[in-house]
């Protein structure tokens, strides 16, 4: 899944792509994929791509004065084409290709969704925060208020929750997914079950900076070394980059243990005993704590 470091450098790249061109047509390929019907997808036609952002994990291109939003979710990608074909896409449930946008020089890009499960989802709208997942989005980690305190008050609304699942939350802070929550947790050498209130007990902030520390130079590194590259380099730069998640089995980079995994029902996450456990392994089941 594409996480705040591959969109911010996605964001970057359409940018120079597709600023001051204008959009001739959008072709929907996957009806699904469409969440909204007012303005429709025509109203983009003619209109000059302004500029591109993000908000979270959310790619947002805006065109005269309406924004094309997408949430590529777990299996979606933006795919560059200096010349897309002449024939329109035909829907098709077994087509990877969920819409195309076509410049009017024939240029364009592809919205591109692998697997079964089809989860990517494209808005138009007038503003941003029409699209409810960026309304309810938490505080951007890069961002300059996103300050020491603000994530000591995060941790200490969630309480005794898991620090996996309060990283990860998009209404608690926005950008970070699956992957780089066990990133920031190794990088933290921190239990991926460790209750988020722990670190903000007593006087003692010294795990508290850790974890803010971790997620700034984390997300930091992984945008600054995503800069320029463009859009069918980024997959391979993250996943060369990545200490621990998706790589069960494994060396720990740190301090040589095997890199262990806690599977759920449709994720998993993974993690190094020695540096974030004490030695100890996780169970590999929702309800335990550790293996007895």
């Amino acid at each position: 899944m594409p996480e705040l470091p591959e969109v911010e450098a996605l964001a970057l790249d359409l940018e120079g792509r597709l600023s001051g061109h204008a959009i001739q047509t959008v072709h929907l390929a996957t009806f699904s994929a469409l969440k909204t019907f007012d303005p429709p997808l025509r109203a983009l036609e003619g209109g000059l791509v302004e500029g591109v952002t993000r908000h979270g994990k959310f790619l947002d291109i805006s065109v005269a004065g309406l924004h094309l939003v997408m949430h590529l979710a777990r299996g979606g990608w933006v795919r560059w084409k200096d010349e897309v074909p002449t024939l329109p896409p035909k829907p098709s449930g077994r087509n990877p290709l969920a819409a195309r946008v076509v410049l009017e020089d024939q240029s364009g890009l592809d919205i591109t969704e692998a697997g079964t499960k089809k989860r990517l989802a494209i808005y138009v709208v007038r503003d941003p925060q029409d699209v409810p997942g960026i309304a309810s989005l938490g505080p951007d980690p890069l961002t300059d208020d996103f300050t020491l305190e603000r994530l000591r008050d995060i941790l200490t609304a969630e309480g005794r929750k898991q620090l996996k699942g309060v990283l990860r939350h998009q209404g608690t802070i926005a950008g970070i997914g699956n992957a780089y929550s066990d990133e920031i947790l190794h990088a933290a050498r921190m239990s991926p079950f460790k209750p988020a209130s722990t670190l903000v007990e007593g006087d003692d902030d010294s795990e508290l900076v850790v974890l803010y520390d971790a997620i700034r130079v984390t997300l930091g590194d992984a945008v600054e070394r995503s800069r320029g590259l463009a859009a069918s380099e980024l997959k391979g730069e993250k996943k060369s980059h990545l200490a621990v998640h998706g790589r069960t089995g494994e060396t720990c980079p740190v301090c040589g243990d095997v890199v262990r995994e806690v599977s759920f029902a449709d994720s998993s996450l993974q993690y190094c005993a020695t540096c974030q456990t004490g030695g100890k392994p996780l169970a590999d089941r929702r309800t335990s704590k550790f293996l007895k």
